[in-house]
């Protein structure tokens, strides 16, 4: 489909939507045989989890360390866990809020196949929707593993060794480097991941953003895959998106509010 007539017919719809937003995105759900949810930092903050490119997020308070670098410095592994244990203080407390607790209705009554996620934090899986379900783009902060043989590592004893001498962790069967199991800057994105998420995009009718600027690529590109390829198109942010024009409808407010709003739940 060219991107003109793509763009023209998403405002046309975009702009009949204003104003009955959430009714028209609980109708759009109704109408769904396959659903797709596709969530970004934006589900998370109304947890108490701050955007990282937000202001004093982790982004505006650390230069982000490099792949490259993690691997090839002692120094910068070290740095790496001491930020972990930083960012935790927030991250551990956090809780699925209304916009979780409405992707996993969603998922539990056979409407959505698959929630693709850009976050890190483990709260869809904590709001009960099956890890088989979940695809993590960016990988999860809640556990670690090995950068050899992928091994998974819970974080608890990981921790307890770094507070007391910052003690580096090595992979328990192959010796290798343990890292928490989030992607990286300058990391490869995960092929599995990213294979599930095109093969979950191109299947789906209904494609629902949720808290996502949609700036971060290859990520931001789901989207308008979906709608290409005949799947209404829903973008539910507090701000405005690059991508709003493409969309059948747009919904900017409170992602518990408003998608909690069409599904039914609190």
């Amino acid at each position: 489909m060219p991107w003109r007539d793509l763009r023209v017919g998403g405002e046309r719809k975009a702009e009949a939507a204003m104003g009955d937003g959430i009714e028209r995105l609980r109708e759009a759900i109704g109408k769904a045989r396959r659903a797709v949810v596709f969530t970004g930092a934006g589900i998370s903050t109304e947890s108490g989890i701050p955007d990282f490119r937000s202001p004093g997020g982790v982004w505006d308070r650390y230069k982000p360390i490099m792949f490259d670098d993690f691997v090839s410095s002692e120094e910068m592994r070290r740095e790496t866990w001491r930020r972990k244990i930083e960012t935790d203080k927030t991250m551990v407390n956090a809780r699925p809020n209304r916009g979780h607790r409405a992707v996993a209705a969603l998922v539990e009554r056979g409407i959505v196949s698959a929630v693709i996620t850009q976050n890190i934090d483990g709260l869809h899986q904590a709001s009960g929707v099956p890890d088989d379900k979940v695809i993590e783009l960016h990988g999860n902060s809640t556990y670690a593993a090995c950068l050899d043989c992928r091994l998974r590592h819970e974080l608890d004893d990981i921790l307890a060794a770094f507070r007391k001498d910052e003690t580096l962790p090595v992979c328990n069967a192959c010796g290798g480097m343990v890292k928490t199991a989030t992607i990286s800057f300058g990391q490869a994105m995960p092929e599995d991941a990213m294979r599930r998420a095109e093969l979950e995009t191109m299947a789906a009718d209904l494609f629902i953003v949720c808290g996502s600027s949609l700036v971060v690529y290859p990520a931001a590109g789901f989207p308008i895959a979906a709608k290409r390829n005949g799947a209404f198109l829903a973008i539910v942010n507090r701000e405005p998106t690059d991508l709003d024009r493409f969309a059948d409808l747009t919904v900017h407010d409170e992602i518990g509010d408003a998608l909690g709003g069409a599904v039914g739940n609190n």
